[in-house]
């Protein structure tokens, strides 16, 4: 649930920024700034745990490589399924 002192154009303010990054040393400086380092782990372990499902590893393989909670990695599946179609981008 977003913060209801974050307004969406707060949100598409960071989206903005992102788009804007050049290269990969820009990203996780702004990352870096931003966000914990649990944080960004969390988030690459997302897209690992997207990857090995479009591999066809199992639920269980996919848990035991990445180490995220049954119902993230079933957040993560449903996105690769019926999501806006991020999926392009981690192949």
């Amino acid at each position: 649930m977003t913060d209801k002192k974050i307004s969406e154009n707060d949100i598409e303010n960071l989206f903005k920024i992102l788009i804007r990054l050049k290269t990969v040393d820009d990203c996780k400086n702004l990352f870096d700034d931003l966000c914990t380092k649990k944080e960004v782990e969390q988030m690459a372990g997302r897209i690992k745990a997207a990857k090995l499902l479009m591999e066809d590893k199992t639920y269980n393989q996919v848990i035991q490589e990445t180490n995220i909670s049954s119902a993230t990695l079933s957040r993560v599946s449903k996105c690769i399924q019926y999501g806006n179609g991020y999926n392009k981008f981690i192949k």
